[in-house]
């Protein structure tokens, strides 16, 4: 039996994973962004492991997640699954980030660097990631035009990157990208081909599985197979340079092996 942190559970993929990771037996920590989203675990919360709260759009309340968790203990494995599609205009965090960024990027990190290191890292990122190659030099788009759909394809790439960068890093976690396709969620519109029960079944597989097909590190995932991702996600220099971003961007260091 596994204890498994889900970021982003009130709804749509992250909901599917923890209800699937509970009938299966598993301990599963949820996560909802207010008090309020949290009312909507109350049919999960019976069998959960624990609740946490806080908003990825803040970094004090990001920090305050990780601390939630930490005191949970210690997860074997956690699915970075909360994140955010287009947005109108670029937004701005109680840091003054680009929101989406923010929610798909740096939370993400924040909570990789902050959470006790678990045996296996599931990121969700998009087949969307491929259009995201281009420059860290405007990362958090304060001279750039706003572009809801490039900067959705960046953060998606971002967390590929991270996932690899992991592998690399900590040989000792399980690190691995997931592309759930284009699902049936809020996010996702009721005409998208996918259903749910298809959409979460990868990154719950490779969060406690113990098949040796699961027990890799450093691969992109769809529907459970391997595929290659964006060239960009898979060079090391794009990797270790996005890490220095987001350290900058953070304050927080990532931990080395």
């Amino acid at each position: 039996m596994a204890t498994v942190f889900i970021t982003g559970s009130t709804d749509g993929l992250g909901r599917a994973a923890a209800q699937s990771l509970l009938d299966q037996g598993h301990r599963v920590v949820l996560h909802a962004r207010s008090v309020d989203r949290a009312a909507a675990l109350a049919e999960l919360e019976s069998r959960a492991a624990g609740t946490v709260v806080g908003d990825l759009a803040s970094a004090a309340e990001a920090r305050s997640i990780a601390d939630q968790v930490n005191a949970i203990g210690r997860m074997d494995a956690v699915i970075h699954n909360a994140g955010v599609y287009t947005r109108p205009s670029r937004g701005s965090t109680p840091e003054g980030h680009a929101e989406t960024l923010a929610i798909n990027t740096l939370a993400p990190y924040v909570l990789t660097a902050l959470i006790r290191r678990p045996g296996r890292l599931v990121y969700l990122s998009s087949g969307l990631h491929r259009g995201g190659e281009g420059s860290l030099d405007d990362i958090d788009w304060t001279k750039r035009r706003w572009d809801s759909a490039k900067a959705y394809a960046e953060s998606k790439l971002h967390v590929v990157a991270l996932a690899f960068a992991l592998a690399r890093r900590w040989p000792d976690v399980l690190s691995n990208a997931v592309d759930p396709g284009w699902v049936r969620t809020k996010m996702g519109g009721s005409s998208a081909p996918v259903d749910l029960a298809t959409g979460q079944r990868t990154q719950t597989w490779l969060a406690v599985s113990e098949e040796p097909a699961a027990l890799v590190s450093g691969r992109y995932w769809h529907h459970l197979r391997q595929e290659a991702p964006a060239d960009q996600a898979r060079d090391p220099k794009f990797q270790d340079e996005l890490i220095a971003s987001l350290s900058k961007l953070t304050s927080v260091e990532l931990p080395q092996a």
